[in-house]
């Protein structure tokens, strides 16, 4: 069985919680890892 795929909420949801841990001085990298998600993700939804 294949994976869903989040919702747009969902997606922004998680940008913006990454954004919010960036803004409080963390690094992307950190950021994005604390959130459980992966780099490659992050950038493809964050260009997208």
């Amino acid at each position: 069985m294949s994976k869903k795929r989040p919702k747009p909420e969902e997606i922004v949801a998680k940008l913006l919680q990454a954004d919010g841990l960036v803004d409080r001085g963390h690094s992307v990298a950190v950021a994005i890892r604390a959130i459980g998600m992966s780099e490659v993700t992050y950038w493809r939804w964050r260009r997208g």
